[in-house]
């Protein structure tokens, strides 16, 4: 038998970009194809768009009304800050959406004692929702100030390819519970959903219209489609019509009440609610997210780089990005959209799915947005899509998300047992220690920790039920203080290097150089 030559073994060696991408960050695909693509990622958005207000708009004390307002404020202030960020920010193709991460500060506010004494439903509502846009607008100094003082990218000199494998990965996979266990509510939809989106995204990949190849661009917006509408046949059907309420509300196409409490115009802005009222305790139990938010952007803004098929950003790209997502943030406050901005996953999958990385079909998605939630009624058409059918396609493109963040081992050396054990560490403790305050949370109706001090309580509960965050924590104590001496071959520092300054490797300037000639009145620190 002949021997096998050392560069036949090591077929796959480790690339820059990704492969295989129709069109990246800065090639543009035709008007009419970006719109659909555009549309589609507006269609994306709507689940996390939806899924938050209708969790925390029943807690404030708000009506179906109030809800859908909320519900078109967070979507016309995603638009905006999508924009902001892919004109000024990173510029890579990301939309900044809502996030869960928010969630545990704002039901502590919610459970305030001298919000929940107020008797009328509505007026608590009001009352609550200045009190979250407070602390939003306070807590958003936190992102600013890091990112525009560039602190945040001074920080990330202690990143490494290998450091950035748990928290990018967890990015994904840390979201696993809004995943099947949603499908499973109604698995009627949701299982036909998964096999759908996976037979015509994949397999069905290549088959080619007017040399377009339909079924993989277009997958997610024509797999929804069909399944809505067998969900619509099976409501008006009446095979719902005897089912407990819980089924009932995650399997009917009519259960949102949007569409009827949607009003057909209204633009969304500033102070609608009211003046924000601040408390300390409040923003101080904020900020917790507001820091959450910017680890699992960084990791977002990772992934997106590689499914744009752009090199990684550099530090002071990085920075910019979230001081401006500070500044979305910001208009969160402002406008009151109940909570805070972050990257968002679905999106960033999106992007791998359809092999479009174009930043200009993510501003066209961003145009949606604020057309459909000042056009209300049809916006909250498509919003009453049931989650079930989002959480099928979040099943997929979650984990392509968490793929790309492995893909970063094929910088390092994983026949060192150093950095196996800080991978493995680092990604079972991400998952791990969030799984437990959550179970600790379901079973005494309060996080592990619980003192007189509720803003302490909500720092604590927040930052450790983020799996990045606690990947993160883990991953860079342990790869900057575990034998890191001349193991910067390993960790794959050489590779990592060149991408940390804006000069460091040429491609930079193509993909990350501000628009309008802006690099002239700010440089590249």
């Amino acid at each position: 038998m002949a021997d096998v030559k050392p560069e036949e073994i090591a077929a796959h060696p480790p690339m820059d970009q990704l492969q295989g991408f129709e069109y990246c960050i800065d090639s543009n695909p035709s008007w009419g194809e970006a719109a659909v693509l555009g549309f589609q990622h507006y269609v994306l958005s709507l689940g996390t768009a939806v899924m938050i207000p209708t969790l925390l708009v029943p807690l404030m004390g708000g009506t179906d009304d109030d809800k859908a307002r909320v519900v078109q404020t967070l979507l016309f202030v995603t638009g905006i800050n999508t924009l902001i960020q892919t004109l000024f920010g990173t510029r890579l193709p990301t939309v900044i959406g809502g996030s869960y991460a928010f969630v545990v500060p704002i039901i502590s506010i919610i459970r305030d004692s001298s919000l929940t004494r107020i008797t009328d439903d509505h007026e608590r509502f009001l009352q609550t929702m200045r009190a979250i846009q407070g602390a939003l607008i306070v807590s958003s100094s936190i992102q600013i100030i890091l990112g525009y003082s560039q602190l945040w990218g001074i920080f990330s000199r202690f990143f490494s390819p290998l450091g950035m494998v748990p928290v990018v990965s967890l990015v994904g996979f840390g979201l696993f519970d809004r995943g099947f266990p949603v499908v499973g509510r109604c698995v009627e939809i949701g299982v036909p959903m998964i096999i759908l989106f996976v037979a015509a995204s994949q397999y069905l990949k290549h088959v080619y219209i007017r040399r377009l190849p339909v079924l993989e661009r277009f997958s997610l917006l024509i797999t929804i489609t069909i399944i809505w509408i067998y969900a619509h046949l099976l409501t008006v059907g009446g095979a719902y019509r005897h089912r407990p309420d819980r089924t009932q509300f995650h399997c009917r196409t009519d259960r949102a009440n949007l569409i009827s409490s949607s009003p057909w115009i209204k633009i969304p802005y500033p102070l609608q609610w009211g003046a924000p009222t601040f408390d300390a305790g409040h923003s101080f139990g904020m900020m917790a997210a507001v820091f959450v938010s910017l680890v699992e952007s960084t990791g977002g803004f990772k992934a997106a780089a590689r499914l744009a098929s752009a090199t990684p950003p550099p530090a002071h790209v990085l920075s910019r990005g979230i001081g401006w997502q500070g500044i979305g943030i910001l208009l969160d406050g402002l406008f009151g959209t109940a909570t805070g901005s972050t990257v968002s996953v679905e999106n960033v999958g999106l992007l791998g799915s359809t092999r479009v990385g174009s930043r200009r079909v993510i501003q066209i998605s961003a145009g949606f947005m604020i057309f459909f939630s000042i056009l209300g009624k049809f916006g909250a058409l498509f919003a009453s899509i049931p989650f079930s059918i989002f959480a099928a396609v979040y099943c997929v493109l979650f984990g392509i998300v968490a793929a790309v963040g492995l893909s970063f081992l094929q910088f390092t050396n994983m026949n060192s047992m150093r950095n196996l054990f800080i991978v493995g560490v680092s990604i079972f403790l991400g998952l791990s220690i969030p799984e437990y305050f959550f179970r600790y949370a379901a079973g005494a109706q309060h996080g592990p920790a619980h003192t007189r001090a509720q803003w302490f309580n909500d720092y604590i509960n927040t930052i450790f039920t983020s799996p990045p965050t606690v990947a993160l924590m883990v991953a860079i104590l342990l790869d900057n203080t575990l034998d890191y001496k001349n193991t910067g071959h390993d960790r794959g520092m050489p590779w990592w290097a060149r991408f940390r300054t804006f000069n460091g490797d040429t491609r930079n300037e193509e993909f990350y150089t501000l628009p309008f000639n802006l690099n002239r009145f700010f440089p590249p620190s």
